[in-house]
This record gives C-alpha cells, sequence and structure tokens, in this order.
C-alpha cells in the first residue's frame, strides 16, 4: 500500500484492505489535481461521501468552499432555486434575491449527492452547467458564470433509469466522466470485525464505557452477515449495543438478538425467541405446508387431466400427451403404499384412487378409474386434517383474520381459504 493511500484512510478515519476499496481511494487521489467530473456509484450507507471529501481536500481548490447538497431532501418546486439562486419576486415567498449554491460555490466543490433524484427540468441546467459554466437564477434573464468542480452520487441503477426515462442519457456520460464504485460491507469480510472494533473504541469513549469485544464465534457470525445498511447499519449497531449491553463480552445469541441471520444464509443460529415468534417455526409445520403446496400441484395437474380427457377423449390426444399422462400415473403406482395413493380435494374428503389404466395408443377412456372413500377414522387422514387445520388457524391469527394475506401465507387461494376454513367450522 502506497504511502499517499495509508495517508488518505488515516487522515479520513478509512478503515479496511478491501482491493475494491484500496482501487476507489487511488482512483479519487489521481483524479483529484484535475477539475474532472466523477459519479460515485455504491448502495446506501458505503462511504460514499468519503469520495468527493478526498477529492476536494487533494486538488488546487482545498481551500474554496465545499458545499453538499442532499438532491432527494429537496422539494423538487424549490431545487432550482436552491442550487441557481431566484431573483426577488420570481415566486410566492420570494422576498429577496438569493444566491444558489453554484454561485456561492464559485472556484470549489459541490457534492451532489443522490443525483439520480434530480427532477428532469434541473437536470437540463445542471447539464448547462456542466457544458459551459453558464446558468441563469429562477426568474432571471441574465446569464451567470461559475467555475465548480461537481462530484455526484447515487445508489440508484442508472442505466435503468435512463431506459425509464427518469435520467437523462446526456447528463450521465457528463457526470460519469471518471466513475468511482464503492464495495457494499458484505463483500469486505475482513474489514467487517475491524470496523467493528473501530467503531467500539469510538463509542466506549465517547459514552466513557468499556469496549465492547466479540467471541470467536461472534466473529464469524458478524463476517457472514449480509448488511443491507452496509456500514451505516454497522455502525449504528455498535452504539446500541454500547449503551445497552453490560456484558462487554458479546456471544452470537446476544449478536443474533440484534441482527438476525437471514435464512438464506449458510449459518444457522439457534434462537429461541426467534423461534416463538416464527409461526412455521418447527420443521414438522414446514414439512405439512410443504405437502400441502404439493398436493395442491398435483390435483390442478389431475383436475387438467381429467378435463382434457372428458373434452377431446383420448383419440384426439398426441402422442406426447399420451406418453405424458402414462409417466405421471405411472410413477404414482410406482409409490411405496402399492396400489393406492392418497388424494386431498378442496371441496371433498380424503379419497384413495385405485391403479388408473394407462393409455395407449389405441382409442381407450379413463372410465374404468374410480374414486374409493376413505374411512372417516382413518389415522393418516385425520393426523393431515388437524394439522392443515392448526397451520390455517396460525395463519388467520398471525395476519388478524385477514383473509387475503393468510391464504398468501398457505399457499393457497382465498377461495381455497374460504372452503377450508367452513369445513373446519373457523368462521369468526
Amino acid at each position: 500500500m502506497s504511502n499517499d493511500l495509508q495517508n488518505i484512510k488515516n487522515r479520513f478515519g478509512i478503515i479496511g484492505n478491501f482491493p475494491a476499496l484500496n482501487r476507489a481511494l487511488e482512483k479519487a487521489i489521481q483524479v483529484a489535481p484535475t477539475d474532472i467530473s466523477v459519479l460515485v456509484i455504491g448502495e446506501s450507507g458505503v462511504g460514499k461521501e468519503f469520495i468527493p471529501k478526498i477529492i476536494h481536500s487533494e486538488s488546487k481548490r482545498k481551500h474554496q468552499p465545499y458545499i453538499v447538497v442532499n438532491c432527494g431532501a429537496i422539494p423538487e418546486g424549490t431545487i432550482d432555486s436552491e442550487l441557481f439562486g431566484h431573483e426577488k419576486g420570481a415566486f410566492t415567498g420570494a422576498t429577496a434575491t438569493r444566491k444558489g449554491y453554484f454561485e456561492v460555490a464559485d472556484g470549489g466543490t459541490i457534492f451532489l449527492d443522490e443525483v439520480g433524484e434530480l427532477p428532469l427540468q434541473t437536470q437540463v441546467r445542471l447539464l448547462r452547467v456542466l457544458e459551459s459554466g453558464e446558468f441563469m437564477k429562477v426568474g432571471s434573464s441574465q446569464v451567470q458564470k461559475t467555475n465548480v468542480r461537481i462530484v455526484a452520487a447515487t445508489n440508484v441503477n442508472m442505466m435503468k433509469a435512463i431506459h425509464d426515462g427518469r435520467f437523462r442519457e446526456d447528463l450521465f456520460y457528463r457526470l460519469n466522466t471518471v466513475q468511482i464504485d464503492m464495495p457494499p460491507l458484505r463483500e469486505r469480510k475482513g474489514d467487517i470485525h475491524l470496523l467493528f472494533r473501530k467503531f467500539s473504541i469510538d463509542f466506549a469513549e465517547k459514552y466513557r464505557m468499556p469496549e465492547l469485544e466479540l467471541e470467536p464465534s461472534a466473529i464469524h457470525y458478524i463476517e457472514n452477515y449480509s448488511f443491507p445498511g452496509n456500514i451505516r447499519q454497522l455502525r449504528n449497531l455498535v452504539e446500541q449495543m454500547t449503551v445497552v449491553e453490560r456484558n462487554r463480552q458479546v456471544a452470537v445469541e446476544k449478536l443474533a438478538e440484534y441482527i438476525p441471520m437471514e435464512t438464506h444464509l449458510p449459518m444457522v443460529v439457534n434462537n429461541q425467541n426467534a423461534q416463538k415468534q416464527n409461526d412455521f417455526g418447527s420443521e414438522r409445520e414446514i414439512m405439512y405446508k410443504i405437502l400441502f403446496d404439493m398436493r395442491s400441484d398435483i390435483n390442478d395437474l389431475k383436475s387438467l387431466t381429467s378435463e382434457l380427457i372428458k373434452n377431446r377423449g383420448t383419440a384426439d390426444l398426441s402422442n406426447q400427451e399420451k406418453n405424458l399422462i402414462n409417466r405421471i400415473y405411472s410413477a404414482e403406482q410406482t409409490q411405496p403404499v402399492a396400489q393406492n395413493s392418497l388424494l386431498y380435494f378442496e371441496d371433498k374428503s380424503p379419497v384413495v384412487q385405485s391403479a388408473p389404466t394407462i393409455i395407449s395408443n389405441a382409442d381407450e377412456s379413463y372410465e374404468d378409474i374410480e374414486d374409493i372413500e376413505v374411512e372417516e377414522n382413518r389415522p393418516e387422514s385425520l393426523s393431515l386434517q388437524n394439522n392443515e387445520k392448526d397451520l390455517i388457524i396460525k395463519a388467520l391469527e398471525k395476519h388478524k383474520g385477514r383473509r387475503n394475506r393468510a391464504a398468501d401465507e398457505l399457499g393457497i387461494s382465498q377461495r381455497t381459504l374460504y372452503r377450508k376454513i367452513k369445513q373446519y367450522n373457523l368462521e369468526d
């Protein structure tokens, strides 16, 4: 690592040695002596604001004004006035002439944060400033000149914004003379613990408390967490734990209470509180839900097959369709339940379907297939029904009786859920 890069990190308090981070800082140092426009790309909370500070401090403009403008925080009706100023009487409430940021920052640097949120009308004005350094105040016809270095940043997918007509393509390429990409924290696994320690020291000093220390299992846990809020989320996490937690040795169970691990990540933590809050936490309930979803798909397929045969007969079926139906029903006959298989229907009690006739190329039909009712007290049927009833009750309780959300949770239609409610006498 070069001395310049290490000096920059020390001066701005930047922690980490991830290659993509070092590359972003090196590019900022390289372009700083020039007046090239820079666009910083990165997710929210990754530290994009450090790049324009570095560029300004390493440029010949470092003794001139440095102004930060959050484009997403200024209302659309007033952003032109904020950026370019206005004349007295230009609009209601304009009681005096006002200078805009581009006039105030003449000779310095303007950082346009969240530039992707700029209105299209403002984008036209900004493009003119970038191309010629000229602008006009709102309500004025006099052209003014400014000499401003522009650094912009966004977490928006700019190509999609251009495609959707929300951002001008010519302005994008004018801003994007040099692009600097800031990596998300989840890609900087080796830097996460370093940042945790840095924030722990800072907040321990601020609140006059002992530092937080992570146990080895907690270090592994935090390095595998995705951190959707990036460095900002990690900083807030450390500050909160510094103030709230009495035990300064942080175990993985305690850390999981603040940042529960996502289900798609490979590491699983046994968090009893989270399990109690999860209506479908047990493995058995999850398996039953999967079985019910599969049952619904199979019923739809069989219903479609039955309608196909009733409407067209087997004579109109192609060889490909016959082979598909044969394969479906032949697979059922090979299951461990011998010749019969348990099926569920939305508006029927459980039935056992006898082994069907296989379609041949000859003109045959499915009239030989018949359904035989199962005894109501069959243990397997009662077990499945009871579990299905429990799942429906839990889904309704979880969503406070909102059947549309309960149906989405169970993976069934609202009509099917209504039938089940009637079947199990679950009416309010």
